[in-house]
């Protein structure tokens, strides 16, 4: 089968078997018989009972082994393609292999059928950073809460407690909900002449099932920190991009992609305050956050 999906206004294309996509129910939401706008990518689903061996004419140019339960990344070039092979851990076997054109634009993806769900979001989402990072748009990991006409997006380190005070909010205001939970995509749009900085849902929420096609203009991003009390500050530009940085998604080694993330990023958190919070987990620091970014 052959689906287009627009995420953030922008379309891309999965080809795979039917009893691949069956399980994806995180797609349905962003799929779309709209084909007039150029496609970001074509992911092509290849099911296999093992994925190939690196072969030594590759050139190897980086590995993420950073963090014991994150995927392990390696990334290849072979001539002009990209090689990007994928474990669901640090130290598990390799389960997906996507072998890429230079531009992105076309991808074959190998993984076996038992990890196919996992291989499938994980390609669609390293593809869709790396062909928007000149397009304004940012594949950040964050959890975005919205109150009112206004989405906030909390950043932070795995484990930091971004789902928890997402939740905190909602059992502190009852008109507060979740517009995603782990990969939302900040948008800079023009309105009526002025730049904004917006959110989007996307299909790919973590742990969370919210895989919500709607959008909010960005009232504030803020950073988290565990702390033995809460409260709040203001980060200095210097500040802000780090965490900024350290929270988006794309190919940071490739120069054009690093400068167009770079400038993306130097629009953010020149249109969109950014502040610290350190917190507990519990309403008060909901309480506090909404109260300092709104004041």
């Amino acid at each position: 089968m052959r689906q287009n999906y627009i995420v953030a206004g922008q379309r891309f294309v999965i080809e795979a078997a039917e009893h691949l996509m069956e399980p994806m129910a995180n797609y349905v939401p962003f799929a779309s018989d709209e084909t007039s706008a150029q496609a970001l990518f074509t992911l092509r689903v290849k099911e296999v009972d093992e994925i190939e061996a690196t072969h030594p004419i590759w050139r190897t140019v980086f590995t993420d082994m950073s963090d014991d339960d994150m995927p392990r990344i390696e990334v290849y070039r072979d001539g002009t393609d990209w090689i990007i092979r994928e474990s669901m851990f640090k130290d598990s076997p390799i389960c997906l292999q996507i072998r890429a054109t230079e531009d992105f634009g076309q991808a074959e993806l190998q993984t076996p059928r038992q990890s196919s769900r996992f291989a499938i979001d994980n390609a669609a989402m390293l593809l869709y950073a790396f062909t928007t990072a000149d397009k304004g748009i940012l594949e950040m990991h964050a959890s975005v809460t919205v109150r009112g006409d206004r989405a906030y997006m909390f950043l932070g380190k795995s484990g930091t407690g971004k789902s928890t005070h997402s939740r905190q909010w909602m059992a502190a205001f009852a008109d507060a909900w979740l517009l995603n939970d782990d990969n939302p995509i900040l948008r800079i749009e023009e309105h009526d002449g002025e730049k904004q900085v917006w959110v989007y849902g996307s299909p790919w929420s973590g742990k969370t099932p919210c895989y919500k096609n709607d959008c909010r203009r960005v009232g504030a991003i803020v950073k988290l920190t565990q702390a033995p009390e809460n409260k709040m500050h203001t980060l200095r530009l210097p500040e802000a991009y780090a965490y900024m940085l350290s929270s988006s998604s794309g190919l940071k080694i490739e120069p054009k992609m690093m400068d167009a993330l770079y400038e993306t990023m130097s629009q953010a958190i020149q249109l969109v305050t950014v502040y610290g919070l350190e917190c507990l987990p519990n309403t008060d620091a909901a309480e506090v956050c909404y109260k300092g970014v709104t004041q």
